[in-house]
């Protein structure tokens, strides 16, 4: 599918099959992100997959617990990936101090698009999430205090045709300009 289909066509997925991802697949996507940019080569981001269902539902329960209720729909989903930022280089670290920018940020929101893009061009959805406790997760699965996760993503086949209407965007013409504001 050309890049701009594939782009129109993705949707944030929050009701799954109940149907496992093959590895084979989850590989393909982390090799997308493997290969996405990053400020100085970086590479801030470490992906710990979380595919065994037993693991994946004590996940869910922890994560998405009392004021994280809204996403328990992630409980449908056969895989969360949990993406664990790293600390930048020090050459980004300090040319982000000077610009006032998480540039770490900024590259995990380039590594977890190229993920997501890749699992859609396999027949597979997905949906960020923000929104979860993250000490919760760290304790179900033994990630230290001290690393930060700002992003998980729940991933699995879906019916498109449940799927609901199309999000509203703002025209290009509204969104850019050439050359001047």
């Amino acid at each position: 599918m050309a890049l701009l289909d594939l782009i129109k066509h993705r949707k944030s997925v929050r009701d799954f099959l109940d149907r496992p991802v093959e590895r084979e697949k989850i590989m393909m996507c982390l090799e997308a992100a493997r290969l996405a940019p990053s400020e100085s080569n970086s590479q801030p981001w470490r992906f710990i997959v979380v595919d065994d269902k037993e693991l994946k539902n004590k996940l869910c329960d922890a994560a998405f617990g009392g004021l994280y209720f809204i996403n328990t729909f992630c409980k449908t989903a056969p895989v969360i990936v949990v993406v664990i930022s790293e600390k930048s280089k020090f050459l980004a670290r300090v040319g982000g101090m000077f610009r006032g920018t998480k540039y770490y940020l900024i590259d995990i929101g380039i590594t977890c698009e190229h993920f997501v893009l890749e699992a859609e061009d396999l027949g597979l959805g997905t949906c960020w999430i923000g929104w979860f406790n993250e000490r919760a997760v760290k304790s179900v699965l033994n990630i230290p205090q001290n690393k930060k996760i700002d992003i998980l993503i729940a991933l699995g086949y879906y019916d498109r045709e449940k799927l609901g209407p199309e999000h509203g965007r703002e025209p290009t013409d509204k969104i850019a300009s050439f050359n001047s504001c």
